[in-house]
C-alpha cells in the first residue's frame, strides 16, 4: 500500500513542474523547427506559431499555480519581518483567502467562455482544433490554484495552531 502513497506525494510534489516542463520543451522544440524551416528551407507553417503561443499559454498559468505553492509570487514583505508569528500567520492567511475568491470567480467566468466555445465550435485558425482545448488552460491554471491555495490555507492553520512559524516560500533576490 505504500506504492500508491508515494506515487500520489510525488504527483503532489512535483505535477506543476513536470507540466512546466513539457510545455517548456514543447515551445522550444516548436520554435527551433520553425526557424530551421523558414530559413534553411524556406518554408514556415501556420501551425507552428499557434503551438507555440497556446503552450506559452499553458505554462503561465502551471506556472502560476506552482508560484502559488511555492508562495514565490511576487510581493512586498518588508513591513511582515517586523509582525509575530501570528500576525504573519493571519497575514498570509488573509492574502490567501482574497487570492481564493479571486481565483474562485475567474475559473467561474473562464468556465462560460469555455462553454461558450464548446458550444459555437469554434476552432484556432492554423491547426482547425477546436479552440476549447486552449481555452481549458484558464480553468485549469485557476483549478490547480484553489488546489493549492487549499494547502497553502490547510499548512497555514496548522502552523498556527502549533504555534510554528509560517510558511513564508521561497524568495526571488536576497
Amino acid at each position: 500500500m505504500t506504492a500508491p502513497v508515494s506515487f500520489w506525494r510525488r504527483l503532489d510534489d512535483n505535477a506543476e513542474r513536470w507540466l512546466l516542463l513539457v510545455f517548456y520543451a514543447m515551445i522550444v522544440a516548436t520554435i527551433v523547427v520553425e526557424v530551421v524551416r523558414r530559413f534553411v528551407l524556406a518554408y514556415s507553417s501556420l501551425w507552428g506559431e499557434e503551438v507555440a503561443r497556446y503552450a506559452f499559454i499553458y505554462l503561465a498559468w502551471v506556472g502560476a499555480s506552482a508560484a502559488v505553492k511555492d508562495r514565490a509570487h511576487i510581493r512586498i514583505d518588508v513591513l511582515i519581518h517586523y509582525l509575530s508569528r501570528r500576525a504573519k500567520a493571519a497575514v498570509y492567511l488573509l492574502g490567501d483567502l482574497c487570492m481564493l475568491g479571486l481565483a474562485l470567480l475567474a475559473l467561474y467566468t473562464a468556465i462560460e467562455s469555455l462553454q461558450i466555445s464548446l458550444k459555437f465550435g469554434s476552432v484556432t485558425h492554423g491547426l482547425r482544433i477546436n479552440l476549447a482545448w486552449f481555452l481549458a488552460a484558464v480553468p485549469l491554471g485557476f483549478s490547480l490554484m484553489i488546489y493549492r491555495l487549499g494547502q497553502s490555507i490547510w499548512r497555514d492553520i496548522g502552523d498556527l495552531r502549533g504555534g510554528r512559524p509560517v510558511y513564508e516560500g521561497e524568495k526571488m533576490f536576497d
